[in-house]
Formats: structure tokens, C-alpha cells, sequence
């Protein structure tokens, strides 16, 4: 079986610790992204800015797999505060293509570098 390791130009590199994605025939397993531009500096606002861009930087390992959002499968999502549910849907639902993922979302202990939300992905190509 082949295995492809990619990474979006588009994203910050971390390299040493991971890949973006994982490519495998039929799969791509997205790893979690934050609200973080291309310099790992975490973009400001809230919840609904930081959903935003956790989608928008997933849409740039996609792009980079040679995939796209409406080839998701399955969503997860990392909540700090699962007091944000709501306003992390209404940004949800109006950036994913319909119908939606299959879709976990759980509040997590503690998330890297103290970010909000953290989500990552399954797609097919």
C-alpha cells in the first residue's frame, strides 16, 4: 500500500512533529488544524473567527491532497468550551458544503498552544 505525506505551503510547516495529511488509496486523514496563520500566530477574534479559519486552513490541506470539502467524510472537532457549540455551528453550517460530514464534536481537556478549537478530517479523492 502507498503511503504519501503532504503538506500545504499555505499552512505553517511543523514537519519535525507531523504532516498535514496522509494520503493512502481511497483516504486522506487530515491532521487537527488551529486557528493559526502560516507563521503559527494565532489569528484574533473568537470562536467564530477561529472555526473559520480551522476550515479554512483544512481547505488548504485539501487543496494540496487534491481533494475538496465536498469529499469529507468525517469531521472531529476539539471544543476548549463546549459553551461555544452554537456559535461554532453557525459558522459550521455556512462554510461546509451540504450535506454535511459525519461529524464528532467533544470539549477537550487542553489544546495546543491554548486555542480555542481544533478540528481535523477524513476525505476521499
Amino acid at each position: 500500500m502507498s503511503v504519501e505525506k503532504i503538506n500545504s505551503p499555505k499552512n505553517r510547516l511543523v514537519t519535525h512533529i507531523l504532516s498535514h495529511a496522509t494520503k493512502v488509496p481511497g483516504l486522506i486523514f487530515l491532521s487537527g488544524q488551529v486557528p493559526a496563520d502560516e507563521n503559527g500566530v494565532v489569528v484574533p477574534g473568537g470562536i467564530q473567527e477561529h472555526t473559520a479559519k480551522c476550515i479554512s486552513n483544512l481547505g488548504n490541506v485539501l487543496e494540496a491532497s487534491g481533494s475538496s470539502w465536498e469529499k469529507v467524510v468525517k469531521v472531529n472537532i476539539f471544543l476548549k468550551d463546549m459553551d461555544n457549540f452554537a456559535a461554532m455551528n453557525e459558522v459550521y453550517e455556512k462554510l461546509l458544503p451540504t450535506p454535511k460530514p459525519a461529524r464528532t464534536c467533544i470539549q477537550a481537556g487542553k489544546l495546543p498552544n491554548d486555542v480555542d478549537i481544533e478540528i481535523e478530517a477524513i476525505a476521499t479523492y
